[in-house]
């Protein structure tokens, strides 16, 4: 088996060094290169030919998103960022997601040493997920706007509807471009996006930012209601109530579920039992299972469900579970989500 060739890039050498041993442990994969800036990073990529590159995000002479910025349109290459849990650091990697990257893990917050090898394993696996991932479109074509779909006009004015959505990675950018097609009035919608604390609060700021819906990191108590989207805090899983006749979210601790918290499923679940017919479940790209088994006990409540398709996937990953299980009544292209939501909505 050949194996996947990984270049480390991070202005720290005790850090190349630790992410270096820790790759190496794993037999399928291979560090070919260290590089300690974005400049002998580019050097390095010419050079070996990197199947994967994992990027610190704050380095000398020149940041991890500026480098992503003028990288990927000559060499798209697949690229898991490495990033530290400060303020300026989760708004770099936001950015590095919107301008290529595909995934992220975050480096102990303190100590090194302390969670070390639970970063490793995450960022094992992401790599593999992303040595299969084609970055191609990424050259010449870098943040092309001019080919967005138009915004879809009016889609419902009730609160009873609910629209549920489960994403992972590559799901920044994909829940982007679906808030950026929707109207002021779509039906509230809640939010599981993987992502851990620390990131949700900035996130769901900067989708606020594009949308015509009102978009805040959900706190327990909140209300769902037409023309707000709720996003689950990075660390907490979100369940949906029913409190009269109005929908809430309690956002609890707990212990992880399918490896995740917040969990698609958690949410799911609580949609299918107190929203059920009132209810659109959508899956959106990601991998691993979170979300299937509970997408299916959303359609069997009576809820439309649909599952974003492989072509516009980073990772048909949780899309793919969901619609083998049946949990998922159609594929869906990423820019025609919005319509058929409206579909769906006129349909309930």
């Amino acid at each position: 088996m050949t194996k996947i060739r990984v270049l480390i890039v991070d202005d720290s050498s005790l850090v190349r060094d630790i992410l270096s041993n820790g790759l190496s442990q794993d037999p399928d994969l291979e560090v070919v290169g260290k590089a300690s800036d974005p400049y002998k990073a580019r050097d390095l990529i010419i050079e070996q030919r990197p199947d994967v590159m994992t990027l610190d995000v704050e380095m000398p002479r020149m940041d991890g998103l500026e480098f992503l910025r003028k990288l990927m349109p000559q060499y798209p290459i697949p690229v898991v960022m490495v990033s530290a849990l400060t303020e300026r650091g989760s708004e770099i990697t936001l950015n590095a997601l919107a301008y290529g990257a595909l995934d992220f893990v975050t480096k102990p917050a303190a100590d090194l040493q302390f969670g070390l090898a639970q970063m490793m394993e995450e960022l094992r696996a992401k790599i593999k997920v992303a040595a299969r991932v084609n970055v191609q479109h990424w050259r010449q074509r870098y943040l092309d706007r001019t080919n967005l779909p138009e915004k879809v006009h009016s889609l419902a004015t009730t609160t009873d509807k609910v629209i549920a959505v489960g994403a992972s990675t590559g799901g920044t950018e994909a829940l982007r471009r679906i808030l950026e097609m929707l109207p002021a009035d779509t039906p509230g919608m809640v939010v599981v996006q993987h992502m851990p604390a620390g990131f949700t609060k900035m996130f769901a700021d900067r989708l606020n930012s594009i949308s015509a819906m009102t978009v805040k990191e959900a706190q327990s108590g909140d209300r769902v209601m037409t023309g707000h989207v709720l996003i689950a805090p990075g660390n907490f899983h979100m369940q949906l109530l029913r409190s009269g006749g109005e929908y809430r979210v309690v956002c609890r601790d707990g212990a992880l579920t399918n490896g995740h918290r917040p969990s698609v499923d958690v949410l799911f679940r609580s949609v299918a039992k107190f929203a059920g017919r009132n209810a659109v479940g959508i899956m959106l790209t990601g991998m691993g299972r979170d979300g299937a088994d509970a997408m299916l006990k959303l359609r069997q409540a009576g809820a439309r469900t649909m599952a974003q398709d492989e072509e516009s996937c980073v990772v048909f990953g949780m899309p793919k579970e969901a619609w083998e299980r049946g949990a998922a009544e159609c594929l869906v292209p990423l820019d025609d989500i919005p319509l058929k939501i409206k579909e769906y909505l006129h349909g309930i």
